[in-house]
């Protein structure tokens, strides 16, 4: 795990070094998380979470168009679980690192896509339940006003098993996320 954080932030460097307009901002929102898969199957029906996000984000500019956006975020994921007449909210909090390419479409519309790394940091669940390491795929857009505020809506589909060892079947993270930020 040291290794990869090592390699993006090695990456993001080299990035940062030959980039011009570096920028960066701060940014929190909502999320509408659940969670997919086959191992919840049978064990009653899972609801979306409603829970936050929040932390910083960095622009390093490629072209006039595209951009690479790394960002920092704690991440407030789970799912609503309903199981029986024991209904209980499953918590799963993350640190993500998402590194998502940006292509700007118009004036302050853009498109961005790319892979999600998530680090377990805290949860509710059994501590072996789950993996601590969680790889997703996010997609979304975003939209920058004049005075630098900024409005995103995002998917992010995890693609890997996040149950732990001991467990059968297959679950992951699904998140919908809608944020306001500020670039600096």
């Amino acid at each position: 795990m040291k290794n990869l954080l090592f390699v993006c932030f090695l990456i993001l460097g080299s990035i940062h070094l030959s980039a011009q307009d570096f920028g960066f901002g701060v940014k929190a929102g909502v999320n509408i998380s659940n969670l997919g898969g086959d191992y919840y199957v049978g064990l009653g029906s899972l609801g979306s979470r409603v829970a936050f996000h929040l932390g910083g984000v960095a622009e390093v500019p490629i072209t006039d168009k595209i951009s690479v956006q790394p960002e920092l975020l704690y991440s407030s994921q789970g799912s609503n679980w309903d199981y029986g007449s024991n209904g209980e909210n499953l918590k799963l909090d993350y640190v993500n690192l998402p590194i998502l390419g940006k292509y700007h479409i118009l004036q302050g519309l853009s498109a961005e896509a790319g892979p999600v790394v998530g680090f377990l940091v805290s949860t509710n669940a059994d501590d072996d339940q789950f993996k601590s390491l969680d790889i997703g795929f996010g997609i979304g857009a975003s939209y920058q006003l004049a005075n630098n505020i900024f409005f995103s809506l995002r998917y992010n589909k995890g693609i890997a098993n996040i149950n732990g060892e001991d467990f059968s079947g297959s679950s992951n993270n699904n998140v919908v996320q809608i944020s306001a930020g500020y670039s600096f």
